[in-house]
């Protein structure tokens, strides 16, 4: 019988953030490629576009009017996905199959620069820790409102990951629930914590440190690593040292590094196929529910979708939709490849 090789044999890879598996197949990343190929975005934009509804000065589609900013800029979504009006709601005794419940919420649309132009690897440090500056003002004020239990700070970059407008901007959603992906965390933190006595992220990074198979960048304050059960091809996640709960929490030298691996990851991402990189990227933090959350540990995820070049993306079909995630190149394969990339971005040499 043949000896397992995690490196090369179909195996299973367990996520204790969320209490679930993922299919990896490490032998199929050799399989030649017929399907689909992504357009690859055009990368060259002016540093101000009057047709676009996010730059500085212009009128967006509701008729507002664009401040000439010279930073980050927030302003509440004009086409927001949750709503703060209160509605008067009865809960319903036949709500075994047709459950329902209002949600109430507040979105957010957060412009990182006043420039057309570039993306975060472009950025310079201080223009990111200004972001950050403003993503802490943000958590704050949003979940100091009394309704807010939870907020969820995030970046689509790119059109094949469904951004709309090609200008540097994330967004923040606001809530009264804690969304579902959200709420699994919750309580495999939680289940952890009370079993443990101590923190799941920061036993994990631990282990991580002292295999540094899976590391791409570290820093004195922060370690961007491949989890080891990512599912997304070039999945990452930054996770702090200290143990911290929330962006607020930050210190001024953590918000630099912090700032620095940002930059850095996201300059490996584009340096790898020469191509300004697609991704979703998320914020994990505390609730804002006025509780302690000693199981929390604040860490970021990016979810990049492409897998063999620019143009060739993993898609989650078929199988992934019916049976668990899969994932063919390994995570340790993954995370040696962003690694051995330069810092110096493509396009500056």
């Amino acid at each position: 019988m043949k000896k397992f090789n995690i490196y090369e044999d179909p195996h299973r890879r367990f996520n204790p953030l969320i209490n679930e598996w993922v299919l990896v197949s490490p032998h199929r990343a050799k399989r030649p490629w017929q399907g689909q190929k992504e357009t690859v975005a055009n990368d060259e934009r002016p540093k101000y576009d009057p047709t676009c509804y996010l730059c500085p000065g212009n009128v967006r589609a509701n008729d507002e009017v664009n401040p000439k900013y010279l930073s980050s800029f927030v302003f509440e979504n004009d086409f927001a996905a949750l709503k703060k009006e209160e509605i008067e709601f009865e809960v319903s005794n036949e709500a075994t199959f047709f459950k329902v419940k209002p949600e109430r919420g507040i979105s957010k649309v957060v412009c990182f620069s006043p420039k057309h132009n570039i993306t975060l690897p472009e950025m310079d440090l201080p223009t990111i820790e200004e972001i950050i500056r403003t993503w802490q003002r943000e958590y704050t004020d949003l979940g100091n409102v009394d309704y807010i239990n939870y907020v969820q700070i995030f970046e689509n970059k790119g059109s094949v990951m469904g951004c709309s407008n090609p200008h540097p901007h994330g967004q923040i959603w606001a809530q009264s629930s804690l969304p579902t992906q959200v709420e699994k965390t919750q309580n495999s933190l939680k289940s952890y914590f009370d079993k443990n006595s101590s923190n799941l992220l920061l036993d994990y990074l631990k282990k991580e440190l002292e295999a540094k198979e899976r590391i791409v960048i570290e820093n004195d304050n922060f370690v961007a690593l491949v989890p080891f059960w990512a599912i997304w091809p070039f999945e990452t996640m930054i996770i702090c040292k200290r143990h911290i709960t929330k962006i607020t929490d930050f210190t001024a030298n953590e918000i630099e590094d912090y700032a620095s691996i940002l930059k850095f990851l996201t300059i490996k991402y584009d340096n790898l196929f020469e191509t300004s990189f697609p991704y979703s990227s998320g914020i994990h933090q505390a609730p804002t529910d006025g509780e302690p959350h000693p199981e929390w540990q604040f860490h970021m995820h990016f979810y990049p979708p492409l897998l063999r070049s620019a143009s060739v993306k993993k898609f989650m079909v078929g199988y992934e939709m019916m049976g668990e995630s899969q994932r063919d190149i390994t995570p340790e394969k993954s995370a040696q490849m962003l690694r051995d990339l330069s810092d110096i971005h493509y396009k500056s040499k």
